[in-house]
């Protein structure tokens, strides 16, 4: 890779200086993107992609490293297959990398854009602008194609990112960063704005560190987000497990269902969008049951069933589920199935057992789907559509930053609209309050003001 001595900053060097100091000085560097034009921040995004599918090789490389190490951790019983799956790199996923990256540089500028205009009064108007939300810090398990995906959108929305990888998946991060790093820098964006950790270390320390950093965001397993949640004053962007659920309504296509349910369970089970419960309403639980278990056991899943679907399931691999299955995070070709009696049921199971993540109704009747819509309490519900859907790629994103399960914006896939925030700008002409008080008040004349289309500098 090329670039400056003094640019190519590894993460071990970075992290001989104390986290502080290093949250302290990408906090200022943060301060300098927010003042980049959307051009300049775009350059740098397909400066990054153009390097990412330059040094393929070398990434691809050090990402065997990583997967051989994985695979001895793994027969330790030190790491799950799910893990190891998610740890994976080839030409495909860098190639949709690259592409990702390409896409948000072509997304219009999400900063400085006017989203309220008011005048308070003659000459006392009051807009409300985007902005960026300043210093983010990104902990993440397992996939390395994320660090890349998740540094595009921050510096899109014109953040500095701190990043901490899990030490499975340290010689791909640390290559990628440097990609990226050096991609960046020689574009214009200050160096001190990106910064790799690697020590298990480094997390508590960054989490001290509300000084300097506005946003945590989390992602990997439920004990990582609730541990991260518990340690620190900085407000965390986290979601819980990916318990997500199928739910076979009376009116729904059989063919359909079979389709929609081997999809989203089977064909990447170690993600959290994969479904881990299938309802199935009792009217047609036994015409479905016999097709559906052939098809899962044909894609090669094992099945968990309460006792009715347990009869219907012939001689494909099958076990009695349990309570604790009900609000498992499989990530592994295993699926927990349950016949319903209706609607309700299906809606007060999901709402009980899910994690508020995604969930699918497969079915035509549309007034139906609409009582699960409103009632279903998940970031995504679906019509007839894969669980796997639930991805910010595929929400036209560009990439994600994560999956929020909150209640709160932002929810569901992540991207670049929530890695901003707003400030409200009030420009006057001497103004003051006393003017608005007491017997002879003037008065507001709150009068909203046409919003200007913002005129996109690329």
């Amino acid at each position: 890779m090329t670039g400056s001595k003094e640019n190519q900053l590894t993460a071990k060097t970075q992290t001989s200086a104390s986290i502080l100091d290093l949250a302290e000085r990408a906090k200022r560097a943060a301060n300098a993107i927010a003042v980049m034009s959307n051009d300049e921040r775009n350059e740098a995004l397909l400066a990054i992609a153009g390097e990412i599918a330059t040094h393929e090789r070398e990434i691809l490389a050090a990402n065997q490293r990583d997967l051989s190490n994985a695979a001895t951790l793994l027969s330790q019983g030190k790491l799950t297959q799910a893990l190891v799956d998610r740890l994976k790199l080839d030409s495909n996923k860098l190639s949709s990398v690259v592409a990702g990256i390409r896409q948000i540089a072509k997304m219009p500028d999400p900063i400085g854009k006017i989203d309220l205009a008011r005048e308070l009064d003659t000459d006392l108007e009051l807009q409300r602008i985007t902005c960026p939300i300043g210093l983010i810090g990104v902990i993440f398990e397992a996939r390395p194609d994320a660090l890349p995906q998740i540094a595009s959108l921050c510096l899109k929305s014109a953040n500095g990112i701190i990043l901490k990888g899990g030490a499975e998946a340290e010689h791909s991060n640390r290559v990628l960063f440097d990609c990226l790093k050096q991609a960046a820098v020689r574009a214009g964006v200050p160096g001190d704005a990106l910064v790799l950790l690697e020590s298990r270390a480094d997390v508590s320390e960054l989490l001290k560190a509300d000084r300097f950093v506005d946003l945590i965001i989390p992602r990997g397993s439920s004990a990582l987000v609730r541990h991260i949640q518990d340690n620190t004053h900085i407000p965390v962007l986290g979601h819980a497990e990916g318990v997500c659920h199928v739910y076979v309504d009376a009116s729904a296509d059989l063919m359909k269902a079979v389709s929609i349910i081997c999809d989203a369970k089977a064909q990447y089970p170690s993600a959290c969008n994969a479904a881990e419960t299938i309802l199935i309403h009792k009217s047609l639980a036994s015409r479905l049951m016999p097709k559906l278990s052939k098809s899962l056991a044909e894609a090669g899943v094992s099945m968990r069933c309460d006792a009715q679907a347990l009869t219907m399931v012939g001689d494909n691999p099958s076990a009695l589920a349990t309570e604790a299955d009900w609000s498992t995070e499989y990530g592994d070709l295993i699926v927990s199935i349950k016949i319903v009696e209706d609607i309700d049921q299906a809606i007060e199971h999901i709402n009980h057992y899910g994690s508020g993540h995604t969930d699918a109704m497969i079915g035509e009747d549309t007034n139906a789907f609409d009582k699960f819509f409103a009632q279903v309490n998940s970031a995504g519900v679906y019509l007839n559509a894969s669980t796997r859907f639930a991805d910010g790629f595929r929400y036209g994103f560009g990439a994600e930053v994560g999956i929020s399960t909150s209640k709160q914006h932002p929810r569901g896939p992540v991207g670049i609209e929530g890695l901003v925030t707003y400030k409200y700008k009030l420009i006057g002409n001497g103004h003051v309050v006393a003017d608005y008080a007491g017997a002879d008040a003037k008065q507001f004349t709150h009068r909203d003001l046409k919003l200007q289309p913002k005129q996109e500098d690329y």
